[in-house]
């Protein structure tokens, strides 16, 4: 389940602003502000940014105590970069 707090920490991981996640997502950028200022959000929508996030190497967590994001790009990168050393 993707959060508020959970979207703003994505965005932040890709140092990307509202018209970012518009552009990758297909959500207006007006509609991504209502949601990260705690308005409720269609299960499309939400499918729709956690799949942006996703293909941007960021995937959005949710525990029973957490919530929030994870870069895993910069994981994969490491490895493969160990790989080639």
């Amino acid at each position: 389940m993707l959060t508020a707090e959970a979207c703003r920490a994505g965005r932040a991981l890709l140092g990307w602003g509202l018209e970012d996640l518009a552009g990758a997502s297909g959500i207006a950028a007006g509609t991504l502000s209502r949601i990260e200022n705690g308005r409720t959000m269609r299960a499309g929508t939400m499918k729709k940014l956690v799949d942006a996030f996703g293909a941007n190497g960021v995937e959005i967590v949710k525990t029973e105590d957490r919530t929030g994001a994870v870069l895993i790009y910069a994981r994969r990168t490491a490895f493969a970069g160990d790989a080639q050393s």
